[in-house]
């Protein structure tokens, strides 16, 4: 399991843990590639909430952003998450394990561990 304690792990979960950000994220996943004026104009908030929504973004590494003449580009990485969805689904299937030896005690009436 990769350690809960990596600072790319916490960084992602911290990063994400914004509503803003995950629709930030999200519908720069859905364009591809976009600046923050474009961004701005598909969610609620301002342009600048949008930049500074992706300068944390870009610090946990989430997106990348590139200067394109007078805009920055912001473009999604998705492989970042790799480490913390993995982190993610060895946790559940942890859970899954001990719920089920939870059933199984409780189904032959003996307490479980």
């Amino acid at each position: 399991m990769p350690d809960p304690a990596d600072s790319a792990v916490g960084a992602v979960l911290a990063a994400l843990a914004d509503p803003t950000r995950r629709l930030i994220l999200g519908t720069l996943a859905e364009l591809g590639r976009a600046s923050a004026t474009t961004l701005a104009g598909r969610v609620p908030v301002s342009r600048q909430a949008v930049v500074k929504q992706l300068q944390i973004l870009e610090t946990a590494g989430l997106v990348d952003a590139a200067r394109a003449g007078r805009e920055v580009l912001y473009t999604p990485r998705p492989e970042t998450l790799d480490g913390s969805a993995r982190w993610l689904a060895e946790l559940a299937d942890a859970w899954d394990r001990r719920l089920g030896a939870v059933k199984r005690a409780a189904e032959e009436g003996r307490p479980s561990r």
